[in-house]
C-alpha cells in the first residue's frame, strides 16, 4: 500500500474510533452484555473476497439491549484494504442525524421478535442490510392531485436516514414478508420519529410480478409460518419479466429496468392495544439489477440474472446494457452468478421518502411497542422496541409527493475504484 493510502486509512480508523469505545457514535451506549445478537458474526468470506472474517467482525456496535451487533462498514477494509466483497449502503457518518443517532444496530428488531415471538423468530443474512440517507430534503406536494401540474414545495426541510433489509440475491423475499426497517427523520417543522420495525411487505407466502404489477405468484411457505399480513407490497420480477423485457429480437436493446427491477413498498403504522395510531410512515426501497429472478423450474425457485445474458430463444436474447458489461461485449459464454464482473449485483438501489404522518400530540416523546410496531405503551416490556415520537400532530389535508434518491450513486466503489463488490449482496 502507498504511503498515502497508509496515511488516507490510518485517518479514517482514527475517525472510526473516535466515535466511541464500541465504534459508534451518537448516544453513549449501554454497557456491555458480553452477549452476540443473533444476526452477529454471520459473514464468512467467499472465494472472491480477501478479507476475512475476524476483520469484518470488528465492525460492530452494542444495541440498546447491550449485545454486540454487526453494523455498517465500507466495501474495503480501511486498514489493510482488503475487499468483504459487500456494501451496506451510504456511510450513515455523512448524515446529519448521525451525530444523534450513531451506528445502527443490524437485526435489532429481529432480536427482540425472539423474546416477543419464541416460536415466530425471524432471522435475515448479513449482506442485505443497506443503509440511505438524505439531508436537507424540501417537502413538496402536487399542485393537482396526481402530479400532472407539477410540485411546489411546502416550506419544510427535512433529514432521513434509513437502513432496510432488503436481499435480492437470495430466494428469502419470494416467501418471506418480514423485513427489519428503521427510520429516522428530523424535520424544520418540529417532526421526529425514530422508529425500527419488523416491517410486512404485503402477503406472506406470495409476491407480485414486478414487470407487470399485477401478478400474484405463490411462492411457499413464509418463515415464520405466523408472519402476518401487512400494508405494501414487494414487487419482484421472474422468468416472465426477463422473456418480456430481456430477451429481445435483432435490432432491439434489452429493457433492463423493466425486467430486472425490484421495488418494495411498505405501509407502516405504531398503534397503542386499542388501534390508536400514533405514526405512519411509507418508504419504498427498489433496486436495478438483482442477482436473481423467480424461476419455478429451477432449484430454490431461483434464476441467475447473469444467466439470462446466455439465454437464446428463438431469435430473441439478450442485447446491450447489463449483459455486455457482464460478458466483456459477449465474448464470455458462461459467468458464475456471483462473479465480481457481473453487474447484476444489486449495488444501485433508490429510496423513496412519502408520508411521515405523527398523530402524538401532547403524547410521551418515547414508545415502546412489539417488534410490528404494535401494543404501544410507555413502558419497556419483554420483546419491545423503543420508539421515539415528537408530540405533535403534523398531518396535512394533502398528501406529501413521493421523492427518490440514491439511484446515481455506486457503492460498489472505494476510493473511486471498483471493490470488488459481488452477489451475494
Amino acid at each position: 500500500m502507498s504511503p498515502a493510502r497508509l496515511l488516507l486509512a490510518a485517518l479514517l480508523l482514527a475517525a472510526l474510533g473516535a466515535c466511541g469505545a464500541d465504534g459508534t457514535g451518537g448516544p453513549t451506549p449501554p454497557p456491555a452484555t458480553g452477549e452476540d445478537a443473533a444476526s452477529f458474526g454471520l459473514w464468512t468470506p467467499s472465494r472472491f473476497d480477501t478479507c476475512t472474517k475476524e476483520q469484518h467482525d470488528r465492525f460492530s456496535v452494542i444495541g440498546p439491549d447491550g449485545k454486540r451487533y454487526p453494523t455498517w462498514h465500507p466495501p474495503v477494509d480501511p486498514q489493510t484494504g482488503c475487499r468483504f466483497g459487500h456494501e451496506h449502503g451510504r456511510d450513515p457518518r455523512g448524515s446529519a442525524l448521525y451525530g444523534e443517532i450513531g451506528d445502527i444496530p443490524f437485526g435489532y428488531a429481529n432480536e427482540q421478535l425472539m423474546t416477543w415471538d419464541p416460536a415466530g423468530h425471524r432471522h435475515e443474512d448479513h449482506v442485505g442490510h443497506k443503509i440511505e440517507w438524505e439531508n436537507g430534503v424540501q417537502l413538496q406536494r402536487s399542485l393537482v392531485p396526481g402530479g400532472s401540474a407539477g410540485v411546489v414545495p411546502i416550506g419544510v426541510t427535512c433529514d432521513f436516514l434509513t437502513k432496510m433489509h432488503q436481499g435480492t440475491h437470495s430466494a428469502d423475499a419470494f416467501a418471506n414478508n418480514l423485513h427489519e426497517l428503521v427510520y429516522h427523520v428530523r424535520c424544520s417543522d418540529g417532526t421526529r420519529i425514530s422508529a425500527t420495525v419488523m416491517t410486512a411487505f404485503g402477503i406472506p407466502g406470495e409476491f407480485v410480478r414486478s414487470c407487470d404489477k399485477t401478478t400474484v405468484i405463490r411462492a411457499g411457505a413464509p418463515v415464520p409460518a405466523s408472519s402476518p399480513a401487512g400494508g405494501g407490497v414487494r414487487f419482484i420480477p421472474d422468468l416472465e419479466c426477463v422473456r418480456r423485457h430481456i430477451l429481445v429480437p435483432p435490432g432491439e436493446f434489452s429493457g433492463f429496468s423493466g425486467g430486472l427491477y425490484e421495488d418494495w413498498v411498505s405501509a407502516n403504522y405504531l398503534r397503542t392495544p386499542d388501534g390508536r395510531q400514533l405514526a405512519y410512515f411509507d418508504p419504498h426501497f427498489a433496486v436495478f439489477s438483482p442477482s436473481r429472478f423467480f424461476d419455478a423450474s429451477r432449484p430454490g425457485n431461483v434464476g441467475r440474472s447473469v444467466d439470462a445474458c446466455f439465454m437464446v430463444e428463438g431469435d430473441r436474447r439478450a442485447r446491450g446494457g447489463e449483459c455486455d458489461a457482464s460478458t466483456a461485449g459477449g465474448t464470455l459464454t458462461s459467468l458464475d452468478h456471483d462473479d465480481p464482473r457481473s453487474a447484476f449485483n444489486g449495488l444501485v438501489r433508490e429510496v423513496y421518502f412519502n408520508q411521515t404522518w405523527i398523530t402524538n400530540a401532547g403524547g410521551p416523546t418515547v414508545w415502546y411497542t412489539d417488534p410490528f410496531g404494535g401494543n404501544a405503551r410507555p413502558t419497556p416490556f419483554p420483546g419491545s422496541v423503543r420508539q421515539v415520537l415528537a408530540a405533535i400532530d403534523n398531518t396535512r389535508p394533502f398528501p406529501l409527493e413521493s421523492q427518490a434518491f440514491g439511484a446515481s450513486r455506486n457503492y460498489g466503489l472505494w476510493q473511486g475504484r471498483p471493490a470488488g463488490v459481488h452477489a451475494p449482496n
